[in-house]
């Protein structure tokens, strides 16, 4: 692990010097202005005969812990007769700093592995893949997705109004998604490669997750509880402790980054889920407190969660996944908190090689929200 900032680093310089024009669908482009018309045809009419990409437009560049953008297609007549897409929105890890977060924490190959071989096995509101691909030396990578921007009443952040329906049917999608690979063969082969929960946190500490998760903690005291931010001393050993515990659990296929930002609204109160770059196997609880930390406001969490806990319960029995106490499940939910938590006071305080990934106002609402769910459901005392 120690030596993989160096290599990225390193292959980081060759790519730069080479400075390769991509052609084949093996090659992977250093940035959006380097992609060719040749490039596009390879990856997107490999299936259509005679089909070409004729001309391209690139959007707006947007980044985060991703570097984002929409390209317009113009197709010959093959290629538009074919229906093939004339809008598509990329994901990629352009930057040094992406490449650093994400291909030492597993995230690229995480996401990566969800839209080439777990999301045509899920029946769910979630984006698919035209291409997805990725270098294990440079952690360069770029993922083309559909563009569903005109199929969404609208993408979420901390502002979105949620409704109870809307909550349920993010319950529903957790629920098909967990029961579906809930100790199943799967985890020995297609999820094999993704690693564990813990692994996964184990893997941030090459880019100082537990100095800008505690500095994060005590730069957010204006919204945690202070009875819980008198705790301090004890979050960070108890956070490991909640991710080990998914060791001795169950273990399905999860999201791990379920904030309200990554979910949008479908019409009918349907709810959809984005940005897999922090899957990994584990146990369900994450994803489920997770959910509901960041989804609800307080009042609404007080008020519903135990309803959507007991809704989520029965969709996972309808899957399949049967027997599952309530209690036991509560206590799971409260505990899964702390790494819920850390995921955000990171954000706050990142480290030298981490991106800005979220503006300060979204973080420190959603430190609020988790954190005060922590103080209401005596988190820090659950064993």
């Amino acid at each position: 692990m120690k030596d993989i900032p160096e290599q990225i680093r390193a292959a980081y310089k060759e790519e730069l010097a080479a400075n390769k024009t991509p052609v084949t669908e093996q090659d992977i482009p250093l940035s959006y202005e380097a992609i060719t018309s040749e490039w596009l045809t390879n990856v997107l009419c490999k299936s259509t005969a005679g089909a070409k990409v004729e001309s391209f437009e690139l959007g707006a560049p947007d980044n985060g812990s991703s570097n984002r953008r929409k390209i317009s297609i113009r197709y010959n007549a093959a290629g538009t007769d074919a229906g093939l897409p004339e809008k598509v929105f990329c994901k990629a890890t352009q930057d040094l700093a992406n490449r650093m977060v994400l291909g030492i924490s597993g995230g690229l190959h995480g996401e990566v592995t969800y839209y080439n071989h777990v999301r045509p096995l899920l029946d769910i509101e979630s984006p698919f893949a035209y291409f997805a691909n990725y270098s294990p030396r440079s952690f360069n990578s770029i993922i083309i997705l559909n563009d569903i921007s005109d199929e969404v009443e609208s993408f979420c952040d901390h502002n979105t109004p949620m409704n109870k329906r809307r909550l349920e049917s993010q319950m529903e999608l957790l629920a098909t998604m967990h029961s579906r690979f809930l100790n199943s063969p799967e985890l020995t082969t297609v999820l094999a490669s993704l690693g564990t929960w813990p692994q996964f946190l184990k893997r941030t500490e090459a880019f100082g997750m537990e100095a800008g998760s505690n500095k994060g903690f005590r730069d957010a005291e204006e919204v945690i509880p202070a009875r819980l931010y008198k705790r301090y001393d004890e979050v960070w050993p108890k956070t490991i402790a909640s991710a080990e515990k998914h060791d001795q659990l169950p273990q399905t296929f999860i999201h791990n980054d379920v904030h309200l930002k990554n979910w949008y609204c479908m019409p009918n109160d349907v709810m959809g889920l984005s940005d897999w770059q922090c899957a990994t196997t584990g146990h369900w609880s994450r994803d489920l407190a997770y959910t509901i930390a960041t989804a609800c406001t307080i009042e609404e969490r007080r008020n519903w969660e135990k309803d959507l806990i007991a809704y989520y319960l029965e969709k996972m029995a309808e899957g399949g996944a049967t027997g599952i106490s309530f209690d036991e499940t509560w206590n799971h939910y409260r505990q899964q908190m702390l790494s819920v938590l850390t995921w955000w006071t990171i954000t706050l305080a990142p480290t030298d090689v981490i991106p800005d990934m979220q503006p300060r106002d979204i973080t420190l609402q959603f430190i609020k929200r988790i954190a005060t769910a922590m103080d209401d459901l005596d988190t820090m005392d659950v064993e």
